[in-house]
């Protein structure tokens, strides 16, 4: 009868993907600090930062097979503090908190609905289909509520007058996120293999748009990805609509034609 000693498995993380993860992070508290010191403008660029690292860090571990549930939760708690706590935070500081009350519910409802949109998706990740994402994804609406504040630091817009329509629009923002609007998710997209010439040129044009003036381009590129689930929703529904209703306009002709046959 041999001894057998059972071999030690040896727990860890992957460093490459959870550090881009915790880079997001770091920017997303660092947008929280600015903000409370009265630097708005240096806020909203920290968390389009974050964005950046953390659209890489889920990019890098499936390019270098390093997934685990262990990154997927991180990323997920990264996000609810980059792009939930924060833009929020952000927002209220910036102006909503001169509407008192309904300033914090407003900025509540957005946080809510940023937790609510991350515990959906982490539920439905097995089954959801990978090219659309169910509700506006959280960076994107963080987009829209810290693009609003860069613009308005950089053309001296008065937070105080711009009050009302922050309030509508974060809570707006904040349902869009739970509701059941489809959004393309770009996940389709194939980085790693080869593209048109035109693809490389397209992507550079996109480079000298943004430079332009990143404020305005940046912000208006993220209005115009959160009212295209809306637009799009609605024309499939009515293009579905209309298929229904060709298709019972063929099925009575078709029983016509049957019963004039008889």
């Amino acid at each position: 009868m041999t001894d057998e000693t059972p071999q030690k498995r040896h727990r860890g993380i992957y460093l490459l993907p959870n550090l881009f993860t915790t880079a997001a992070l770091f920017a997303g508290f660092f947008g929280i600090v600015a903000a409370m010191n009265g630097r708005f403008g240096a806020a909203a660029v920290a968390i389009f930062i974050a964005m950046v690292l953390d659209g890489l860090d889920g990019r890098v571990a499936r390019m270098t097979n390093t997934q685990s549930a262990f990154g997927a939760q991180y990323d997920s708690l990264a996000d609810m503090i980059s792009f939930g706590l924060a833009p929020a935070l952000i927002i209220y500081l910036w102006t909503l908190q001169d509407l008192g009350k309904l300033g914090w519910l407003a900025a509540f409802i957005y946080v809510a609905g940023a937790a609510l949109r991350l515990a959906r998706f982490n539920t439905q990740l097995a089954v959801a289909d990978k090219r659309f994402f169910q509700g506006l994804a959280s960076p994107a609406a963080a987009a829209v509520l810290v693009g609003l504040v860069w613009v308005g630091q950089r053309y001296g817009w008065d937070a105080d007058a711009l009050g009302w329509f922050a309030f509508a629009l974060t809570v707006i923002i904040g349902m869009l996120m739970v509701s059941n609007v489809r959004y393309y998710s770009f996940k389709d997209l194939d980085l790693k293999g080869k593209v048109p010439f035109f693809a490389l040129l397209l992507v550079i044009l996109i480079f000298v748009l943004i430079s332009i003036d990143p404020p305005l381009v940046l912000f208006g590129a993220a209005m115009l990805y959160a009212l295209s689930g809306p637009v799009v929703t609605v024309w499939m529904l009515l293009r579905r609509r209309r298929q229904i209703q060709a298709g019972e306009h063929q099925a009575t002709e078709g029983t016509e034609d049957t019963e004039k046959k008889q």
